[in-house]
């Protein structure tokens, strides 16, 4: 749904300020970064922080994910608060969670079967639909516990996924094999999926089942600092508390490391927290410089995208795929950017180029009052 008027699709206020500036940048800065690593114009040539990594250890491009999914569990709480003070419903507020979340998943399913929609090999799971996922099952938890409970929630699900990564046999290799064919969410995928996994890997979905559990627990993580976000405290008091959180999870994720590895591709357990860590200190760090200093202008270009994140992302996706089909794609690299530097740095200038030409369309979007609702 498209909505005229800022209120529509912006967070709403703390129970004690007004809304945050910083948290329409963040997620404005996470869309920009995952466009820009999404569409290098070489994808021989791309510098190693623009990567995801290969198998164990992480990039700066491995926070990209996680950190959406953290920032949308971080709005659900402060809009979900405000709707309950407001008078809504538990199960009003639950339904239309739902409804986000299928038209999510039915827009992913749109984009991964883009043209010809094979029923037989269409990924059934992906980014869009993993965010669904997330959502409908974060929502679940905030409206059926407290804080204790989404605790115990997130505790449940990170270890339970350790449990089952590092016990659970899978045929042919034995239990608590971590390498890209012998581990469990490897198998499941396979025996599940079939043909409908990514068609990059073919056999396994780096969104796929099993790893879901973590990726849940992403989100509670999210959830948990819009609790933070929202207390009645001064915003310094509340900056302090979510670095606090998030230096103690990134200590917690590099311990794990050393029995579960932070991985991107299976979403460890010490993935999650590391990266949830991460998300809790750079939050911390935005909304010091931008609400606390007010270093607003700076950031205005980030705030545009944030506005609208879902619908930037789409029309990436869409418009890549659109040159690609019609042929287009390498010659306007060859053409304009090759030329201009070494092949690093050409195929970044386009990838740069390409955000750009996203930041416009947010930009007349936000123009004309349009914002996309999901």
């Amino acid at each position: 749904m498209i909505a005229n008027g800022m209120d529509a699709v912006l967070p709403p206020p703390t129970a004690s300020t007004t809304r945050l500036v910083s948290l329409d940048a963040f997620r404005g800065a996470t869309i920009a970064l995952m466009v820009l690593v999404n569409t290098p114009g070489d994808g021989q040539h791309v510098y190693w922080p623009l990567e995801h990594a290969e198998w164990h250890g992480w990039t700066p491009t491995d926070l990209v994910f996680p950190s959406f999914l953290w920032i949308a569990g971080l709005s659900m709480t402060l809009s979900f608060a405000k709707r309950l003070a407001a008078g809504a419903s538990r199960g009003d507020l639950f339904r239309q969670a739902a409804q986000r979340a299928g038209i999510l998943y039915l827009i992913g399913l749109f984009i991964y079967g883009f043209p010809s929609y094979d029923l037989s090999t269409l990924r059934l799971l992906g980014v869009l639909q993993r965010i669904a996922i997330c959502g409908l099952v974060g929502a679940a938890i905030w409206l059926t516990t407290g804080t204790r409970g989404r605790i115990a929630w997130l505790a449940s699900l990170l270890l339970g996924y350790w449990a089952l990564m590092a016990l659970v046999p899978v045929p042919g290799y034995g239990a608590g094999r971590l390498d890209v064919e012998g581990n469990l969410a490897h198998y499941v995928d396979r025996l599940v999926l079939g043909a409908h996994n990514y068609a990059s890997t073919k056999t396994w979905d780096p969104e796929g089942i099993v790893s879901t559990l973590p990726a849940i627990a992403t989100f509670i993580f999210g959830l948990l600092a819009g609790e933070v976000m929202g207390r009645r405290e001064p915003l310094e008091r509340r900056l302090l508390r979510l670095a606090t959180i998030g230096l103690v999870l990134i200590a917690v994720g590099v311990a794990w490391n050393a029995w579960l590895p932070i991985n991107k591709k299976l979403w460890t357990s010490s993935f999650a927290c590391f990266m949830a860590g991460l998300d809790f200190v750079l939050l911390a760090g935005f909304a010091w410089l931008v609400d606390g200093l007010g270093w607003k202008r700076p950031v205005r270009p980030f705030v545009i995208l944030g506005m609208n994140s879902i619908a930037i992302y789409v029309a990436s996706e869409f418009l890549d795929l659109i040159l690609w089909m019609t042929g287009t794609r390498r010659p306007l690299y060859q053409k304009l950017f090759v030329p201009l530097a070494s092949p690093y740095n050409a195929s970044v200038l386009y990838a740069c180029a390409y955000v750009g030409v996203m930041f416009v369309l947010a930009w007349a979007m936000y123009r004309r009052g349009w914002f996309l609702r999901v």
